[in-house]
């Protein structure tokens, strides 16, 4: 398949650590050319034809008035953002633009989402259309659900792709999924799948004893970080959608009733960017003689999903690039949490693989 010239434009909504890692990591592997080159936490270097030098930033929205206004290579490091730095970033010429808050703050978040009232927000979807984007990726808080469901609308009407990474349930909604699919737009979600998370230790380990043989019992995992998505976390009533996919995502591994419990579990502000992970599944072996695993995990969590989304933009591109409307399968299955429809992993990359191929 044939590169575009201009590669692939990519517009982000809500300038925060995910956004900041992704950013970073488009610089520093820019130069990397050779299609064979190992890239680390990609799928491939070359997919489809593209490499992550082809994906280019061109739009960027933001509620915070530290962040609005200033060019987008300085808004990955304006606070609260608090992940690592691993790359320079030179001037980019993106200005970020205010987007309708909506419900995106949470009322406990005031003090760490600074909103200026007197900043007006921009028509997205005009801006979307004016830097001709191919790709709408959604990084919102969790918990916004209206403002998530008003970005989808926008990508929309602009006529760009739509990668959701929250778990506001966007391609695994069927009416939403259908307005994607009478457009001919892609739609790739929903809650992003870390490269090595809690989600995806979780499901590995569960598939390998079920596919082993022993029983499972009861399973859980909790979950804490102190970035501002931990403390988003904290009000309840931005939880309700994160748990289900979280829980669902584990649950659909296990083949037979069994206690399933995965979610966030509180805020510890010294930890910054990093996620710790408290993971115990309970199980039986022959004879019914009891046994478990225990485990501790602990990443840097920004970076753990930035390379996920390179690729989820690069497949995302090769669907516009052969006018597939409506939630891609494989990538949602592969990528994310809450897909329309779950798979085991070795499946959802062998199919993914597939519609890469073409």
């Amino acid at each position: 398949m044939g590169i575009k010239m201009d590669g692939i434009r990519i517009a982000i909504a809500g300038v925060g650590n995910c956004s900041s890692s992704l950013i970073q990591g488009l610089e520093y592997y820019r130069d990397i050319k050779k299609s064979d080159e190992l890239v680390p936490g990609l799928m491939h270097n070359s997919l489809g034809g593209y490499l992550v030098s082809d994906i280019k930033p061109v739009a960027a929205f933001d509620v915070d008035k530290r962040k609005v206004g200033t060019d987008l290579s300085k808004a990955i490091f304006s606070v609260p953002n608090c992940t690592k730095k691993f790359s320079d970033i030179s001037e980019l010429d993106v200005e970020v633009m205010k987007g309708k808050v909506l419900d995106g703050v949470a009322p406990h978040m005031k003090e760490y989402f600074l909103v200026d009232e007197r900043q007006e927000p921009v028509d997205v979807a005009s801006v979307l259309k004016k830097s001709r984007v191919d790709v709408l990726i959604n990084y919102l808080p969790v918990g916004s659900d209206e403002a998530v469901k008003w970005y989808a609308s926008q990508a929309l009407e602009a006529g760009c792709a739509f990668i959701n990474c929250i778990p506001v349930f966007i391609a695994s909604d069927e009416h939403w999924a259908e307005k994607f699919r009478k457009a001919k737009l892609p739609v790739i979600g929903d809650d992003i799948k870390s490269l090595v998370g809690a989600t995806i230790v979780h499901r590995a380990l569960t598939q390998m004893i079920v596919d082993r043989g022993a029983r499972i019992d009861s399973t859980y995992q909790l979950n804490v970080g102190g970035n501002t998505d931990f403390r988003n976390m904290m009000d309840q009533s931005r939880l309700k959608s994160k748990k289900i996919s979280k829980t669902e995502s584990v649950a659909s591994q296990i083949p037979y009733d069994a206690y399933v419990y995965a979610g966030p579990n509180g805020c510890i502000e010294c930890l910054n960017d990093n996620k710790i992970c408290h993971l115990k599944i309970d199980f039986r072996l022959f004879g019914d003689i009891p046994a478990h695993i225990d485990l501790k995990l602990s990443v840097e969590d920004s970076p753990n999903s930035a390379g996920v989304v390179v690729d989820a933009i690069r497949v995302a591109k090769i669907a516009l690039d052969r006018k597939i409307g409506g939630p891609i399968l494989p990538a949602s299955a592969y990528f994310m949490k809450h897909p329309p429809r779950q798979m085991r992993e070795a499946e959802a990359r062998e199919k993914l693989e597939e519609f890469i191929r073409g």
